[in-house]
């Protein structure tokens, strides 16, 4: 139901395929970063976009309003965050309408729960035993390391 209502054209797929992405380089999460850098690829994006997106604010690949989406998720995701700061939900609702701001905050709530269950679950970025493109892995990589932990890395954040 998720995938179908951010399908709705408010929002367009690049730009929720980039969220994912984002969350899963700020959680840490390698099999996240992959699988979404996989779907973006497929999708078409170049690699130039899909490798700036871990340095999206200063990379020339995105537009104002692509920039505004990974500056919520990264607002959203940031260890030790109470809330949202006003300023990166202000941006996004510079660039994107009701529908389109509901549209955002699905892949967000999505990606939150998918990243606590990988966090949770520690997956294999990787497995040799599946073929790499069903584990989200580009071609000819059928190995990279595991997830980190980024609760490991901030003390500041409670275990669960």
């Amino acid at each position: 139901m998720m995938v179908t209502a951010t399908g709705n054209g408010s929002v367009p797929a690049t730009t929720i395929g980039l969220v994912h992405l984002r969350a899963g380089q700020v959680v840490s999460s390698t099999y996240q970063v992959l699988r979404h850098s996989a779907g973006l690829r497929a999708a078409g994006e170049s690699e130039a976009r899909i490798a700036a997106a871990a340095t999206w604010r200063d990379g020339p690949y995105f537009t104002g309003t692509e920039r505004a989406a990974p500056a919520l998720t990264d607002a959203v995701f940031r260890p030790g965050a109470d809330r949202v700061p006003h300023d990166p939900y202000a941006e996004v609702a510079k660039h994107h309408d009701d529908k389109a701001m509901a549209t955002l905050m699905l892949p967000l709530a999505s990606a939150g729960f998918w990243m606590n269950i990988a966090l949770i679950n520690k997956p294999a970025a990787c497995r040799p035993d599946t073929s790499a493109l069903e584990r989200g892995c580009p071609a000819g990589n059928p190995r990279v390391p595991s997830i980190v932990n980024w609760r490991e890395r901030d003390s500041r954040i409670p275990a669960i």
